[in-house]
């Protein structure tokens, strides 16, 4: 399968530039059908804590607008939008799309970035979500939650083979990323899509860095600090070849760990 990841600088709750950034991105890339196209974290508002600005209406603005990339190009689609929680709070999450342009799953971010008060304004979710993806079991996280190692090893235990993380994450904190990334990665024994925004909004600064890792922690393909789009292909039996011969997720003590 081939990825595409598009990395720009998100135009501050700016729908329309940022759907507009997303195609030219996607055209220039000549994305094929049957690929997988990554977003940013919130890829078409901004890291925004203003709920009532960002969050999709009865409209569906924003998941309208990732369902028409995944139909246009017949692609997968992972992007970030925000919906309403139960208790008036948004939610972060990472949306799927399949290549006819239908819904195919939705993943909330679990952990809530309390550093920069995200839980004030944004709903926890509830739990990892793992689903077909061409040859694939994709499970998306969203940016923070790639410090709690324990929900990536959970959605590897219901048979994930390749993660997707969306972020909008911190220059301050960049020597963190690639690190946490590839360690994803090597524990599990599954490829490990990473796609950060650059540039900066009104209040940080956003390094880029986007990355893909292998299964057994090599790095696929990278990006810098500037806008682009990361492409790789991703082969599936490659994680049956790593797992099969070291065989760590059949290991596992099962009285330490749950499904």
């Amino acid at each position: 399968m081939n990825v595409a990841g598009l990395q720009y600088a998100i135009a501050w709750e700016d729908r329309a530039t940022n759907v507009s950034t997303a195609r030219r991105l996607m055209s220039a890339a000549d994305v094929a059908p049957g690929s997988l196209l990554v977003l940013p974290e919130m890829g078409l508002t901004g890291f925004s804590m203003d709920v009532a600005r960002v969050a999709d209406t009865e409209a569906r603005e924003s998941e309208t607008a990732l369902r028409a990339l995944a139909r246009d190009t017949g692609s997968w689609v992972v992007g970030g939008l925000v919906s309403r929680a139960p208790d008036g709070r948004g939610r972060n999450e990472a949306l799927v799309a399949s290549p006819d342009g239908a819904v195919a799953g939705r993943y909330s971010k679990m952990h809530p970035f309390t550093y920069t008060g995200e839980e004030k304004h944004y709903a926890p979710g509830d739990g990892p979500l793992v689903l077909p993806c061409g040859p694939f079991q994709l499970a998306p996280f969203v940016c923070y939650d790639l410090r709690f190692p324990e929900i990536f090893r959970t959605a590897a235990r219901r048979g994930a083979t390749l993660f997707v993380v969306i972020a909008c994450w911190l220059e301050t904190r960049h020597a963190h990323w690639r690190p946490l990334l590839q360690a994803r990665a090597i524990e599990n024994q599954a490829w490990v899509v990473g796609v950060n925004r650059c540039g900066r909004d009104p209040k940080f600064n956003y390094p880029g860095g986007s990355v893909v890792f292998a299964p057994d922690g090599r790095t696929v393909a990278e990006l810098g600090a500037d806008e682009g789009v990361l492409r790789a292909t991703l082969d599936a039996a490659t994680v049956a070849a790593t797992r099969e011969p070291f065989p760590v997720l059949r290991d596992l003590r099962p009285d330490w760990t749950r499904p």
